[in-house]
């Protein structure tokens, strides 16, 4: 049985292995199931889906953000923002919120239109239509303290990159006094 994933949109990709020009294997996902498809993930990679569902075969990444600081994250989106979808991504030192580009309230009402879905469905529908981008991330700056700064996507086109937010501190702290912000006017006060 051929290695098989299935995105959040539902789509479905095999993991092919193909040859690099040196010769060296290469290994990627396509939704063709024809070509030379693989039964397992080969030692030292994993899959990997990014935020807006392309799916990956990439080398193990080493653990530098734990599972309680994701969870901090999580808790806090939960708790301080009025965001009912986003992704937590993570890599290296950093872990990444993103947001809807699109107007979540507006497309839900579309859906609902169309009377084939219910209110309950919209929920297990919606992450299917949503595209995603990068809007604040935590970035560890001192790995043994475990110190972070909270960073915000500018989208002035002289800098279109990411810009500190104050000083740095806990996890649990910046989050609280940033993603409140997250889909708010406000977010753009923020520097």
């Amino acid at each position: 049985m051929s290695i098989q994933h299935t995105n959040r949109k539902g789509n479905v990709s095999y993991l092919h292995q193909g040859i690099t020009k040196t010769g060296k294997p290469k290994y990627y996902f396509s939704s063709n199931s024809e070509g030379t498809l693989i039964n397992e993930v080969p030692d030292g990679f994993e899959i990997y889906e990014n935020p807006n569902a392309q799916v990956f075969l990439r080398r193990i990444q080493p653990k530098l953000i734990t599972d309680d600081e994701r969870a901090v994250v999580d808790n806090g989106m939960k708790q301080f923002s009025q965001l009912k979808y986003y992704i937590i991504d993570i890599k290296k030192t950093t872990i990444s919120i993103f947001t809807p580009n699109q107007d979540v309230e507006r497309l839900s009402e579309t859906f609902l239109s169309f009377h084939r879905f219910q209110n309950a469905e919209i929920s297990d529908v919606m992450p299917r239509y949503i595209d995603f981008s990068p809007m604040l991330q935590f970035e560890l700056i001192d790995e043994k303290k475990r110190i972070f700064i909270a960073q915000r996507y500018c989208f002035r086109s002289s800098v279109d990159d990411w810009i500190n937010l104050g000083k740095s501190g806990q996890l649990s702290e910046l989050v609280k006094k940033y993603v409140k912000h997250l889909e708010q006017e406000s977010y753009f006060d923020l520097f």
